[in-house]
């Protein structure tokens, strides 16, 4: 009876491990690339990036150990390989170079690119961590799911971090604040898109419907269908070891850019699922053409007015959970559960991008694309907000407060007081 235990158990220790075996190399864009040379390994000095540090995984529950060392075994012959790749994007991408229609519609500022500014970024780097950590920390400082663990949050709530194997880095992406660029440049690095069979090497010829085509890039919440029950163990692993950044911006600019960009400008798409709403709902029009070009054609638009207050209408949320453009960067980002090794702002992207890759290593391989010309500036919020009721102000800043105080934004002071 005993030798028929340990033979049952046996098969299935032997049935666990090839399962493991095969997760690992189903997909050899995923885990099995699991380069860590860019790695922040905490703790560490401000500005540090640690090397390889061969088995030392730090203290792991047990699965998560097992599937590390069982990574870790793949880890030389894939430094090999992508020290082969950067080699070849060095060749190719010295020189950025941007279609003339490109630089004609979007608007890039070169100029600005490669001045030098006197901002000590490490001193600031600690900075922003420290303000996001203490608040994240500070009971008496609530708001929505702050009391939530990584477990809690489900799958489809992941799907902004973007994540690169072959560089051990995470983006979680905030649309409004550069996410395009990010993204071309986490596309260039993962190698995820290829141009007539070759990786793209240059972030601005990556096409824009490219860019935002969720099947582009390799997610969090993508990795339930992979991984499995591991998926979770994963993205520990990565967590802990991986290089995490995101971007953040002023919450009420980004309020106004997303207004501008959906809302100003022709777009079938939103029109249809947010505009017509609005218009019946807060300026009382009845008979509204079904389509953007019909109503611009009419002078048909939503006013900020309108859009403000679909923001602040409990209805909004109660039918569906607000589009990413304007939900607010905690719920997208979860940076109380997530532990962010950088923090950019798009106040000052040009310098902290530059000093990102740098610290990712990878600035000998791209240049981060230059900034929009006509970037929606902050001093414009007074104009923005002058026909909006001091009272729908305040419940605005309410709405998005976490997002002000977690990232070191001033209370707009000068808004929410006649």
């Amino acid at each position: 009876m005993t030798k028929a235990r340990l033979l049952r158990l046996s098969v299935v220790l032997v049935s666990i491990f090839m399962i493991l075996l095969i997760i690992v190399y189903w997909d050899n864009v995923g885990t099995a690339h699991f380069y860590l040379h860019t790695s922040f390994s905490r703790p560490h000095a401000p500005g540090a990036i640690p090397g390889m540090e061969g088995e030392d995984w730090g203290t792991l529950p047990d699965v998560d150990e097992f599937l590390a060392k069982l990574l870790n075994s793949n880890l030389r012959q894939n430094i090999s390989v992508s020290r082969k790749t950067e080699q070849l994007l060095v060749q190719g991408s010295s020189k950025p170079v941007v279609s003339n229609l490109e630089e004609n519609v979007r608007g890039y500022d070169w100029s600005t690119h490669n001045a030098r500014n006197s901002l000590d970024q490490e001193k600031l780097q600690v900075e922003r961590q420290r303000t996001l950590r203490e608040f994240c920390a500070n009971s008496s400082f609530t708001f929505p799911t702050k009391g939530r663990s990584f477990d809690d949050i489900p799958n489809y709530e992941l799907n902004h971090l973007i994540v690169d194997d072959r560089h051990g880095i995470i983006y979680c992406y905030v649309p409004k604040v550069a996410c395009t660029n990010w993204k071309r440049v986490m596309i260039v690095l993962s190698e995820s898109l290829l141009d007539q069979g070759v990786p793209y090497r240059n972030p601005l010829d990556i096409p824009r419907e490219h860019v935002h085509n969720t099947s582009t890039h390799l997610t969090f919440n993508k990795f339930w269908r992979r991984y499995g029950k591991f998926s979770r163990h994963l993205m520990k692993i990565k967590l802990k070891k991986y290089t995490k950044f995101l971007f953040v911006r002023d919450p009420f600019v980004r309020l106004i850019s997303a207004f501008r960009s959906k809302f100003e400008l022709e777009n079938e798409e939103f029109y249809r699922r947010f505009a017509i709403p609005m218009l019946k709902l807060y300026s009382n029009h009845t008979n509204i053409p079904t389509s953007v070009s019909e109503a611009f054609g009419a002078g048909l638009k939503v006013s900020f007015s309108d859009f403000i207050q679909y923001l602040l209408d409990p209805r909004t949320e109660k039918m569906s959970p607000f589009n990413e453009h304007w939900r607010q960067v905690y719920r997208l980002c979860h940076p109380c559960q997530i532990d962010y090794d950088f923090i950019g702002k798009l106040e000052t992207l040009d310098e902290d991008a530059a000093y990102l890759l740098q610290l990712l290593k990878v600035d000998r391989l791209l240049r981060f694309p230059p900034s929009y010309r006509n970037r929606t500036a902050s001093s414009w919020e007074d104009d923005w907000f002058a026909k909006i009721p001091l009272a729908w102000r305040q419940q605005l800043y309410k709405l998005y407060e976490a997002d002000f105080v977690l990232f070191g934004y001033p209370k707009p002071e000068n808004l929410l007081k006649d």
